[in-house]
Formats: C-alpha cells, structure tokens, sequence
C-alpha cells in the first residue's frame, strides 16, 4: 500500500509540474517559460485557437505595437491627433494600438502618409527599441555603445539607427539571446514570439521604475477633491469601492411616490469626484448613471407612508466607459422624533426628489477602478 502511494504521489508531482503553463508546447524547462506565463496570465499575449502558443513563430509589426500597450497597461489611454497612414485605416484591428505606441513614443513617427507596415514581421532590432524607448534613460555616446555591446559576436553589423537603444538596453540587461545562440544580438533578424515574450516582461519590469515622461504621467494615480468613500481601498494602482459604500447621485429628472411608476427609467450624475481618503480619484464628476425605480407607492392617509426606490445597473464614465454599476437607494425624509412619531401613526407621507436632487445610493457589489486613468475593470 505504502508502495502505491508513492507511485501516485509522485505521478502527481510530475502530472504538476508539467501543467503548470497553460500551453501544451511550451515545456516547464522552456528557456522563456515564466514569462510566457506572466504575460499571458495579464491577457498580453494569447495563444493560437488550437491552444498552443508556438513560441519560435514570428509576431507582426501591428501585433508587436498591440502587445506592448497591453503590457504597459495603456489600451485605454485616449489619442487625440492620430497619425495617417497610406496602409493603415481606422477599421484596421491594430489601429488604436498603433497610435498609442506612437504616442507614447515607443516607436518612431514616420513622415505623415508614410507605410507603418503592420503585416511585416517585427524584428528583434525593432522589439528591443521599444521596449528602451518606454524608458527614461541615460544618454550614451555611440562609442559607449560600441563599448558595451563588444561582447557580441556581431556587434558591428548592428544598424546605425539601433546603435544608441542597444546599447542602452544592453547597460540594462534587456538584451534577450537564445540560450543555444553564440551570443548574437541578430538585430534584423524576426523576433519570435518567445523572445517577443521576454522583451515585453524585461520593458514591463523597467518601466515600472522608470517610465518615460508620457509614461510617467499616464501611470501616475490622479488626484483630487471630491466626496470621500468610506472603506474605499487602494492596491498598485487599482482602487475598489466596497460593496456597502454609499454614493451620492444627482438626478436629472424628477421622480415622486405618487407620480412616478414602478419600472420607470432615471438617469443622475456625480455631481462631484468619487475618491478615497488619499484623494485618488474613483469616480470622476459627471459621470452618468442610470437605472430604474424598483418600488414605487404612492402615500395614503391611514395606509401607509409613500415607498420610492431605485436600483442602479450602469455607469457611463468620461472615459465613454459603459459598464454594471448595481446600487440601491431608497427615499427617505429626515424629520424629527414628532413627525416621526406622526408618520409613523397617521401614514400618508408623500416623497419627491427634484432634478437636481441629490439620492444617496448603496453599492451592491465592488468596483474596482484603474486609478491611472478612470477605467473601470471588469471581472
């Protein structure tokens, strides 16, 4: 028995250790293996509809601009004078991406109306000076980069253009070779998608500590005044209303307990920032929200005091973010102990909120915000 335990045991620990990585052709011992992991476990890279990620295949110039935003965590970051291109048009799958790389100065802008050439193959050359150019970094002189690029074996067939980033990526050790390669940096040569893989979680790991200058100010946390939320947590740069943190909307139109039907549809507004106690912005002023009245029943002498209740289900941010924002208020009057005691006995309390009104609402479930710029996550 002793014996069959064993056997199990350790065909479980095999079992294991070989799934751990989602895809069936990348080996735990793969020499990329862990970022393969990380950077697909974050949705920066995906694998192919088959379920494999075949890591020696070759990533596309638009692929390439796509990953390295979602890597950077900007996809939601908002481009207000894109670049045209003569190969590229708006309903292009990258296009967005594209412009964000450009942007954020992760790659050269071309001359307007210049080919960006999205379907060519990005090489290692072109994947390595993105990942220096999300930087702020020290400059160096071509010859420190002759200097420290000396150990390559072809370290003079390295482009002119590519001189100054190689150098600096090799002064920060993010120059990726092939375990089994006789330490080329094969600058033109395609980058695979492993060695894509590397790069990116070399540029995410450096950028964390210094982003270039509209990296930094993408990344930074916004601030400022608004109505604190009780509970309100922040880790990284994610923030998270509790559920049970109550709000105050503005209506925008004006709704009553003897007017207004059940069903009927309200939309209001943040009348001012949603933040926490360190000032981090949650939700910004004039976002939209929208929902129904749940209950509505109208105040009757002798019966019973009016019921008025709305039920959020959205939120429609600055950001264009249409998202499930699901809170709960109901209307009630504040009155003294007398008047309490009168519409406890005599009923017949009529309710209205005007526009403008404000309607204190409760959050039903958490959520959570990317303090950066606003967006709301979605799980």
């Amino acid at each position: 028995m002793k014996n069959i335990v064993k056997i199990l045991l350790s065909a479980f620990v095999f079992v294991a250790g070989t799934c751990v990585f989602a895809f069936p052709d990348v080996a735990s011992d793969h020499w990329a293996a862990s970022q393969i992991k990380e950077l697909s476990e974050q949705g920066v890279i995906v694998g192919y509809p088959d379920g494999t990620f075949q890591p020696d295949e070759n990533v596309t110039r638009a692929e390439f601009a796509s990953m390295a935003i979602k890597a950077l965590g900007q996809q939601h970051a908002q481009v207000v004078q894109p670049v045209k291109f003569t190969d590229i048009t708006e309903d292009y799958w990258a296009y967005d991406a594209i412009q964000k790389a450009l942007y954020f100065d992760l790659v050269s802008c071309p001359e307007e109306g210049q080919p960006f050439r999205p379907e060519d193959s990005v090489s290692r050359a072109e994947s390595i000076s993105v990942a220096v150019n999300s930087l702020t970094t020290e400059q160096i002189s071509p010859q420190k980069a002759k200097e420290v690029l000396s150990r390559y074996k072809d370290a003079d067939k390295v482009p002119e253009w590519f001189l100054i980033p190689a150098g600096k990526a090799e002064i920060l050790n993010m120059i990726v070779t092939l375990p089994s390669a006789n330490k080329d940096i094969d600058a033109e040569r395609p980058a695979t998608r492993a060695e894509v893989a590397a790069i990116l979680y070399n540029m995410m790991e450096q950028a964390k500590l210094n982003p270039n200058a509209k990296l930094a100010e993408a990344m930074r946390k916004k601030t400022g005044e608004g109505y604190i939320i009780a509970g309100a947590t922040v880790q990284g740069s994610v923030g998270t209303i509790p559920a049970g943190a109550v709000i105050p909307v503005e209506l925008t139109n004006y709704i009553s307990s003897q007017s207004s039907k059940p069903g009927e549809m309200y939309v209001a507004r943040a009348a001012q920032n949603y933040v926490t106690r360190d000032k981090f912005i949650l939700i910004s002023k004039g976002a939209n929200l929208k929902g129904q009245l749940s209950d509505v029943r109208a105040g009757k002498w002798f019966v019973r005091n009016g019921v008025l209740v709305l039920d959020n289900s959205l939120v429609t941010t600055v950001n264009d973010q249409t998202v499930p924002f699901n809170a709960s208020g109901e209307i009630k009057k504040d009155r003294n102990w007398f008047m309490k005691f009168v519409r406890a006995t005599l009923k017949g309390e009529k309710l209205n909120v005007p526009a403008a009104g404000i309607v204190k609402m409760t959050v039903l479930k958490p959520i959570k915000v990317d303090l950066t710029n606003g967006w709301i996550i979605e799980e």
